[in-house]
């Protein structure tokens, strides 16, 4: 009797356990390219949790192959091809990281918005793909979905979830000039010590430094507010057959996950919704493929340097490459070069180019002395995991606000790719590998990062899973998305103060000017007397 008794009770436990425990529906509106490789380490941990996960995928995906994806898949087939999305990425990246150093800091504001603007355009076409299409839209309403995580960097994955009437999650690491997170998020970023991105600025400025990142911020919103949004507020009211704006739809995000932490950002407000997960794709290092470990090994003691420019900048022009070639072989380290260009005339013997090298796995092992890097977040991160300090040769986006932060923590040194010379990057190299500073600083961010009450990819995946069990996370949202713009400022406040003084200040200096009339005439007529 006791027996059963007992199965019972391990039965009803183990319902109890398996309904806290529930599995639900995911939705995913990902973004490719390094975006994607942070989505995926949350989606596998979702699926290992046994979560179903449906994933729209466009059909000009130059990163995200759907044949090795282990989830459901809805492609969204686009107007143009792979060929050519890549064509056009292409362009604007040239654009980026070659004709701006050339403009002044205005006409830097007005390329980068345009550049954006052009960028979003393809964003478009795959949002058109999407909510055109009645018949996915019906599928994806009846499925019942429990959340949908989308990245803002590709506009309309919130546009689907007010469709469907579903929590959305954001991931994300940046958006143009912090506009997103200040004027949709409703992210407190006080310009006196928040760096706008693209600023390269750190916390800690001096006045003319506060005064420009002023200027930026302002003419971020500004931009973005009537030239580059008012296009996605018209075709959010259209789709939604209600008046509404993109910062509106974008609001009701009931949680914000950043792939930052304080290990790399400087320190600022944040609110409830608001969570950091930086290098949740982190990992221990690997054991690697044998004939990499003898090249490594063959160093000794000099150790060796890892050199990627990231998984978009495949090559380099002939004068650059054979530069950069110079200086790597004056350098007593093995260096393992990740680059399909034309091999270098002035390679040396101490340098081997790689299609594809296992970047963490090379950064983990102990032999690593330096990173030489395009100062990517993700790159960064795993450095940071490993505690490598970094030479960072920005390129585009987020990489200059990056590598300024790694400088700020004596973590990096860095260097200008349009510049850059031969001994610009070998006195780079000397510098964070022979000088202890740079490794001691590296490891102690390294420290700091590992000393986390919840890892970076737990708390990701907690917070996707609080979304499912609670429909939402409203109760966390400010109510700064409640008020208009003047009221958040607090103006209506202002304004009726002001209008409350006004009568009192009149009053006030009617009296005064009558008493000085009164008293003026009296005093003229004692006088007379």
């Amino acid at each position: 009797m006791k027996t059963v008794q007992g199965f019972c009770i391990l039965f009803v436990l183990q319902l109890c356990l398996l309904d806290s425990g529930r599995t639900g529906k995911v939705l995913v509106w990902p973004m490719d390219f390094s975006h994607w490789i942070n989505l995926q380490v949350i989606l596998e941990e979702l699926h290992l949790r046994g979560h179903e996960i449906t994933l729209l995928v466009p059909s000009q995906s130059p990163v995200i192959d759907r044949t090795k994806i282990p989830y459901h898949v809805e492609i969204l087939q686009v107007s143009v091809t792979k060929e050519i999305f890549i064509e056009e990425l292409s362009t604007m990246l040239y654009e980026e990281i070659f004709e701006l150093p050339k403009l002044s800091w205005w006409e830097v504001q007005i390329k980068l918005a345009n550049l954006d603007k052009k960028f979003l355009l393809t964003s478009k076409r795959v949002c058109d793909s999407a909510i055109t299409n009645k018949e996915l839209l019906g599928r994806l309403q009846a499925a019942k979905f429990d959340v949908c995580i989308a990245d803002p960097l590709s506009f309309c994955g919130e546009l689907v979830s007010e469709l469907l009437n579903i929590p959305f999650i954001y991931t994300f690491r940046f958006f143009s000039g912090n506009v997103i997170e200040r004027l949709c998020a409703g992210l407190p970023m006080p310009p006196s010590y928040v760096p706008g991105v693209t600023s390269r600025l750190t916390d800690k400025m001096t006045f003319i430094r506060r005064l420009e990142n002023w200027l930026l911020y302002t003419v971020s919103d500004i931009i973005y507010s009537y030239y580059v949004f008012p296009e996605w507020d018209e075709y959010y009211s259209k789709v939604l057959g209600k008046p509404t704006t993109l910062c509106e739809t974008m609001g009701k995000a009931d949680m914000w996950l950043f792939r930052s932490y304080w290990d790399f950002e400087f320190p600022q407000p944040y609110l409830p919704n608001t969570e950091f997960v930086g290098g949740l794709h982190c990992k221990p290092a690997k054991p690697l493929p044998k004939e990499l470990e003898e090249f490594v090994q063959s160093s000794g003691e000099d150790g060796v340097v890892v050199f990627t420019l990231g998984s978009m900048i495949k090559n380099l022009s002939e004068e650059k490459s054979n530069m950069i070639a110079s200086a790597l072989a004056q350098i007593p380290q093995k260096v393992l070069w990740r680059y399909t260009g034309k091999k270098p005339e002035t390679l040396g013997a101490n340098t081997r180019l790689y299609e594809w090298i296992p970047q963490n796995d090379l950064l983990g092992h102990p032999r690593t002395r330096a990173f030489i890097t395009h100062c990517g977040t993700n790159g960064i991160y795993e450095a940071i995991y490993h505690g490598v300090p970094m030479v960072g040769i920005p390129l585009f986006g987020d990489q200059h606000d990056n590598v300024a932060r790694m400088k700020a923590k004596g973590a990096a040194v860095a260097v200008d790719l349009q510049r850059l010379t031969s001994a610009d990057l070998l006195n780079a190299l000397k510098a964070v590998i022979n000088n202890p500073s740079y490794k001691d600083n590296a490891m102690k961010l390294s420290r700091i990062h590992h000393d986390q009450p919840v890892k970076p990819l737990d708390r990701a995946v907690f917070w996707v899973e609080f979304v499912m069990r609670h429909k939402g996370a409203k109760h966390l949202r400010p109510a700064f998305h409640d008020l208009t713009w003047f009221q958040h400022h607090s103006l209506d406040v202002i304004g009726f103060l002001l209008a409350c003084a006004a009568p009192v200040v009149f009053l006030v200096t009617k009296c005064c000017l009558f008493c000085y009339w009164k008293f003026g005439k009296t005093a003229k007529k004692t006088k007379r007397e």
